[in-house]
C-alpha cells in the first residue's frame, strides 16, 4: 500500500512539473517569435495589437485576454482544471520574463534562429503541458464550448476562432507575416511528435480482493478522471 502511495506521489509530482515547465517554455518560447519579428502565432498577434493599443506589456495583455475567455466558459459550461487557470497566469508572466532578459535582434541572421527555435520549442512545450493531462487551456476551452454547443466541426470552430483573431490582432498592429504560416504548418506534427515523447504512463492501483473463490477485480488506473487525456478532435495547442 505504501509503495503504491509513493508511485502515485511521485506520478503526480512528474506531472506538475509538466505542467508548469511546459507553461513556462510556452511564454518563452512566444517571447523568442516577438523577438524574431517575423509574424506570430494567432493569438499572439491579437495579443501583440493589444499592447500596441494599450500601452500595455504583451504578458499582461495575454494573461487579461486569457482571463476573460475563462468568462466565456461560464454560459458554455466548460469545467477548468488547474492547468486552465494556471496557463492563464503562467504563460504571460513566463513572456514578460523572457522578453526582459532576449533583447531585440538585429539582422535575419539572429531573427530566422529564433522564429525556428521558438517553434520548436513551441511544440516541446504543447507536448509537455497536455501530457500532464490537467486541463485544456482557456481558449482550447473556448474552442471544444463552442463545438459541443453549436455542433459545428472542431475544424470550423478552431478555424472561425483563429480568422477572427488574427484579422483583429492584425488591424490593431500585431505581427503577421510568414512566422505565422511557418507555425501554422509546423505546430501540428511537432505537437504530436512531443505528445508521444512525454505521454505518462497510469499507474495502477492493486487489484480488488474478492471473495475466496471469486476472481479478483483490478483496478482502475490511478490519476484517472477529470484529468484524463484529451478526447480525439481537442485542440492540441495549451491556449
Amino acid at each position: 500500500m505504501a509503495r503504491t502511495t509513493r508511485r502515485s506521489t511521485t506520478h503526480l509530482s512528474r506531472r506538475l512539473v509538466q505542467l508548469y515547465a511546459g507553461l513556462a517554455l510556452y511564454g518563452a518560447s512566444s517571447a523568442l517569435l516577438v523577438r524574431a519579428e517575423l509574424g506570430l502565432e494567432p493569438w499572439g498577434v491579437l495579443h501583440q495589437g493589444l499592447a500596441e493599443l494599450t500601452g500595455i506589456s504583451i504578458g499582461v495583455v495575454s494573461i487579461i485576454v486569457g482571463a476573460v475567455v475563462l468568462l466565456l466558459w461560464i454560459p458554455l459550461r466548460q469545467r477548468p482544471g488547474l492547468g486552465t487557470v494556471s496557463n492563464v497566469f503562467v504563460v504571460g508572466l513566463a513572456m514578460d520574463g523572457t522578453l526582459a532578459v532576449v533583447g531585440e535582434l538585429d539582422g535575419y541572421g539572429f531573427r530566422v534562429p529564433a522564429l525556428v527555435l521558438g517553434i520548436v520549442l513551441n511544440g516541446v512545450a504543447t507536448g509537455l503541458y497536455i501530457a500532464a493531462r490537467f486541463g485544456p487551456g482557456p481558449r482550447d476551452g473556448l474552442m471544444t464550448g463552442l463545438n459541443r454547443v453549436t455542433g459545428r466541426s472542431i475544424r470550423l470552430v478552431r478555424t472561425a476562432i483563429e480568422v477572427a483573431v488574427v484579422a483583429t490582432g492584425f488591424v490593431l498592429g500585431g505581427s503577421l507575416g510568414v512566422g505565422t504560416v511557418v507555425y501554422a504548418l509546423a505546430i501540428g506534427p511537432l505537437a504530436q511528435l512531443f505528445l508521444r515523447v512525454f505521454a505518462l504512463p497510469e499507474p495502477t492501483a492493486p487489484a480488488v480482493t474478492a471473495a475466496p473463490g471469486e476472481p479478483s477485480t483490478p483496478a482502475p488506473p490511478l490519476g484517472s478522471g477529470p484529468v484524463a487525456a484529451p478526447a480525439p478532435g481537442q485542440a492540441i495547442l495549451p491556449q
